[in-house]
């Protein structure tokens, strides 16, 4: 029998008012890959925070044995000093600094007031060797796609000499054959007798690259399945997730509402902000009807989220041309008011970062984007806005203790939601969706897949960009798949498949070659 590296017992977490854990137990065996899944705010980032010492010590109950010792970390350090290594989904890079001086950050190389850039740089590009990136240890981290970062972040983990790595949605940014390349490097990693942790919502890649699956719900250890006894399948993996089966992923939609063309864009270029000689989006010509699901697929860097950042009241880009017509009438959208005025809304992809405020209530990210809605003479009605935030709150049955919670508190589902009714609220008619599941649980993806459906049932437009082609496929009633900033398919979403949007890609990628 394998080696225990790893035993929490009996993991219990209490936030003021909520167990977020209660009595949580997992092993992990040496040089095994293990996942860890739940639906959000299930309990798994906090388990993990607890492993790795960010709650210390004395704030939780229960034990963490880590190579037969028991341990009581009491800052981050104190793990990695273990060989614990925790990776997050938000990666922690600083953007103008090279890639050597973040693998080293903290963990310098030479003397305290000292340090041997020569042996930083050396060893970094020993590291980058080992997985697989072939950059130069003083590239800037900006100049980096995000797979290439993610990379890096497993790199500098390596240099902390890590035993056990730990990994927060690893391929969550990443498009299909980084993700692939990203998951053969850990089993590569585990033949090197280096065991992992990973939590990610990707049924299919877990399927592929764990040897045992823990499911946490609601807080508690539901059970362990081994992929050598056969117990590993998604349908499994998703009943003991929510208790219940979901016997079609995507939620059955009566396409008899379809009408006139609500937004049309045409001949539309964008040149980055900064390098304004680049153009990101070329010549591209689209439209999309009432009661109608478009999907956007294509790699990353395709030019999507610059699409529709653009035609969002400009909010990306320079030296834009082309036009817009919405509802048969052309309109210049010069600013994010002036779009939201013509109804139309853009859910982005970075919720943390551009979507929420995150140190403010549910109330408040809920109507921001309509304040006159709620106001009188300028004046917020405050009653107003809490009946509005808890009816959207409801409505899209967003997990909280009430609608002043602040949403940094809240689960990556949830938070979801909370934009979602953001821009609900506003009211409009083409929402424009940027990967609207990225890094959320199959039932929070349901949900929201359920409220896209009774958006379009009531004549509105949706817009979805998506990396995950059974989404986009699954979802819409056409597909526009971009290359380069170039539209290079137009595809009925029920007379195509994965590999022929795929083909369209390679296709373009090959001509140019």
């Amino acid at each position: 029998m394998a080696e225990i590296i790893l035993e929490m017992k009996d993991i219990t977490k209490t936030f003021p008012g909520v167990k977020v854990l209660d009595n949580v137990n997992l092993q992990v065996k040496k040089g095994e890959i293990h996942a860890l899944v739940g639906e959000n705010g299930a309990g798994k980032s906090t388990l993990m925070n607890v492993l790795s010492g960010i709650y210390p010590y004395g704030t939780y109950e229960g034990d963490i044995i880590y190579e037969g010792d028991i341990c009581k970390f009491q800052q981050i350090k104190d793990s990695e000093d273990k060989g614990i290594v925790i990776i997050h989904q938000e990666l922690a890079l600083i953007p103008y600094m090279t890639i050597g001086e973040n693998m080293f950050l903290g963990n310098e190389r030479g003397y305290k007031f000292n340090i041997s850039w020569s042996d930083t740089y050396g060893k970094a590009d020993e590291y980058l060797k080992i997985v697989g990136l072939k950059e130069s240890s003083k590239t800037l981290i900006k100049d980096l796609g995000i797979g290439k970062q993610q990379l890096v972040e497993i790199a500098k983990a390596l240099a902390k000499n890590a035993k056990l790595l730990i990994l927060d949605e690893p391929t969550a940014s990443l498009n299909e054959s980084d993700s692939k390349a990203l998951l053969d490097l850990l089993l590569q990693f585990k033949k090197e007798g280096l065991s992992s942790i990973i939590i990610s919502h990707k049924l299919n890649e877990i399927s592929y690259v764990a040897d045992r699956i823990t499911v946490i719900r609601d807080g508690s250890t539901i059970e362990t399945l081994d992929k050598t006894k056969g117990e590993v399948s998604e349908t499994r993996i998703i009943k003991g997730m929510v208790g219940r089966e979901l016997t079609d992923r995507f939620p059955k939609r009566e396409k008899k509402n379809i009408g006139d063309i609500s937004m049309e864009i045409k001949d539309w270029s964008v040149y980055h902000p900064l390098y304004t000689e680049r153009k990101v989006v070329d010549n591209v010509s689209m439209y999309v009807r009432k009661g109608e699901i478009v999907g956007i697929s294509g790699l990353m860097g395709a030019g999507r989220t610059e699409l529709a950042m653009s035609v969002f009241g400009r909010s990306y880009g320079t030296n834009i041309s082309g036009s817009i017509t919405i509802n048969g009438k052309e309109v210049y959208l010069k600013t994010v008011k002036e779009a939201i005025r013509h109804k139309l809304a853009y859910v982005t992809e970075d919720r943390k970062g551009n979507g929420l405020i995150l140190s403010n209530s549910i109330k408040i990210n809920t109507t921001m984007a309509n304040m006159a809605e709620i106001s009188k003479h300028k004046v917020i009605d405050k009653d107003k806005e809490y009946r509005v935030a808890t009816e959207y709150k409801d409505k899209l049955r967003t997990k909280c203790s009430s609608v002043e919670q602040k949403v940094g508190n809240l689960s990556g589902g949830n938070q979801q939601k909370v934009l979602l009714a953001k821009w609900m609220f506003a009211d409009p008619d083409i929402l424009i969706l940027d990967e609207p599941t990225r890094g959320i649980d199959v039932g929070a993806k349901y949900e929201i897949y359920c409220i896209m459906n009774q958006l379009v049932a009531e004549g509105k437009s949706v817009i979805m960009i998506s990396s995950e082609l059974p989404e986009v496929l699954g979802m819409c009633d056409r597909i526009y798949v971009m290359n380069e900033g170039r539209i290079v398919g137009s595809l009925e979403a029920d007379k195509t498949s994965q590999e022929e949007i795929m083909s369209c890609i390679l296709k373009e990628n090959n001509e140019k070659d």
